[in-house]
């Protein structure tokens, strides 16, 4: 994905703020509990906070220049690192999250008469580093998925509405409602390629020459996509794995083969060090040669549906509505083992790994109390929380320190890492 063409432009006129983001400012009604301004051109979050001499904090784990989200999951000397940073729930790094920390549901109305009296948070989010810059309206039902095109101004994002919708970088307006016919499952973006996933079909958006496809062969709802080495796999309904592989001639894909072993809907797909990772309502996750497209190992330590799987490093991480998320790394065998399980209090939907503003890793996790949570990796020191109307099924990244999160009502919010001011050299 080009991610510094649109740097400077991309998201400007969604009201993001412009110009230096040393310039910010806390806005002084967002403070009292009375800003309606949406978007308000001042932050809604307290400024980060810095050591006496004024300088930024030091980051604890080295150089995150190293470190990748896409990287293999092998073994590793640093796997006792993980959970080792004051992480868990009500964790935080200073205390700024609270497992009592709840949003004002008079202030989400509009209408809570309190204003900085009030005992609950008349905010989207808590924690520091990060602001919401706007929100995307129109989707009627739940966002479950969202794609940021390679080379494109366009940010796409699929719904239960059954439509894809398309939004202008640059104005924040929606563009075009494309209407399917079917329930969007999943979403993915490869290069100049969008897919979707509904019901028995996949689709597919070149957006660069407008090649249109519709791949047939799924049985009932798409759930999970992912592409690698022009090879597009998709887990469905009915528990199969799907593949395609992607012609250049004829610019199409066509079918190749179909994985079978989970007995339930396969809903999350991952690939890392040559493996395919899956993750199924069956509470398994199967682990798949990309070569011989076998079945190399059966996961089964969740207890309940694993929901969403992420390479971080050396590590795979998996999560599942039975409230865990765990880190797995390769035996000297190669077979995956648990290193670690971090604990939630409520299902945990789907993971997301990002770096903030400093470069430091960052785990994104929805519950599906309407919340997500921001973790410090490795630590899962918690970072803050993002609070939503109903629970968020999509989690993106888009270039310059922007993400994405789509939640059950159909609204997208678009938020930013917040630079932190560089101490003067005068």
């Amino acid at each position: 994905m080009d991610l510094d063409g649109g740097n400077k432009r991309v998201f400007n006129r969604l009201g993001g703020p412009a110009g230096d983001p040393r310039n910010q400012k806390v806005c002084y009604h967002w403070q009292a509990g009375k800003c309606n301004r949406h978007p308000c051109a001042f932050l809604h979050s307290e400024l980060p906070p810095h050591n006496s001499n004024g300088a930024p904090p030091k980051r604890p784990y080295g150089s995150a220049e190293n470190l990748s989200f896409n990287g293999p999951p092998r073994r590793t000397s640093n796997f006792n690192t993980w959970g080792r940073g004051g992480g868990g729930r009500g964790g935080g790094r200073g205390g700024e999250v609270k497992k009592a920390d709840k949003i004002c549901n008079y202030w989400v109305q509009g209408n809570c008469s309190f204003g900085e009296r009030c005992k609950f948070l008349h905010s989207w989010s808590l924690g520091d580093g990060f602001s919401l810059l706007t929100q995307l309206e129109g989707h009627k039902n739940v966002v479950s998925g969202i794609a940021f095109p390679s080379g494109s101004n366009k940010l796409y994002t699929g719904s239960t509405d059954e439509t894809v919708r398309v939004w202008d970088c640059q104005s924040g307006q929606c563009t075009a409602v494309i209407n399917l016919g079917g329930e969007v499952g999943c979403m993915i973006s490869e290069g100049p390629w969008v897919f979707v996933g509904i019901p028995n079909f996949v689709k597919a958006w070149n957006t660069q020459n407008l090649v249109e496809l519709s791949l047939s062969g799924p049985v009932g709802q798409v759930y999970a996509l992912v592409v690698i080495n022009d090879m597009l796999f998709a887990g469905t309904q009915d528990g199969s794995i799907l593949i395609w592989k992607f012609n250049l001639a004829a610019n199409c894909f066509e079918p190749a083969a179909s994985l079978k072993g989970h007995s339930h809907g396969v809903v999350s797909l991952v690939v890392g060090a040559n493996r395919l990772y899956s993750g199924s309502m069956d509470n398994t996750i199967r682990v798949w040669n990309l070569e011989t497209l076998q079945c190399l190992q059966t996961l089964t330590e969740h207890t309940l549906v694993v929901m969403s799987l992420l390479c971080w490093d050396q590590f795979l991480l998996s999560c599942s509505l039975d409230k865990t998320i765990k880190v797995w790394f390769a035996t000297e065998s190669g077979n995956l083992e648990v290193t670690y399980t971090h604990n939630e209090e409520h299902g945990i939907l789907t993971l997301c790994g990002m770096h903030d503003s400093q470069g430091k890793p960052i785990l994104v996790c929805s519950c599906n109390d309407n919340t997500v949570r921001l973790y410090d990796l490795p630590s899962f020191a918690e970072r803050g929380k993002i609070f939503t109307k109903q629970e968020v099924r999509a989690i993106q990244i888009g270039p310059g320190g922007i993400f994405f999160t789509g939640d059950g009502t159909g609204q997208v919010k678009v938020w930013n890492w917040i630079a932190e001011p560089t101490p003067s050299t005068q």
